[in-house]
């Protein structure tokens, strides 16, 4: 299963929705980078994804996007094959 990196808050509702559905497709580990703490990292994700909100989840070197675009691509079938797993 490729990395799955996060940027996040700590009381952003949907980083802890992204979260809970990552754990659900059987993601153990996510690397959060919480931008609240640490105000350069807002910048590096800027210049990464160019967007300002949070969550922006990196599943390996693919810029998945925010928690929309994750629950989007749970839906259309996406994110398992991404994640590495059988479909």
């Amino acid at each position: 299963m490729p990395a799955v990196k996060m940027y996040t808050t700590q009381v952003c509702p949907y980083c802890q929705r992204a979260k809970a559905l990552l754990k659900q497709r059987g993601v153990e580990t996510i690397e959060e980078i919480r931008i609240d703490l640490d105000p350069a990292q807002r910048d590096h994700m800027m210049g990464l994804t160019g967007r300002r909100t949070v969550p922006q989840i990196f599943i390996g070197d693919t810029h998945v996007g925010g928690c929309d675009d994750l629950m989007a691509l749970d839906q259309r079938g996406g994110l398992t094959p991404l994640l590495g797993q059988a479909a």
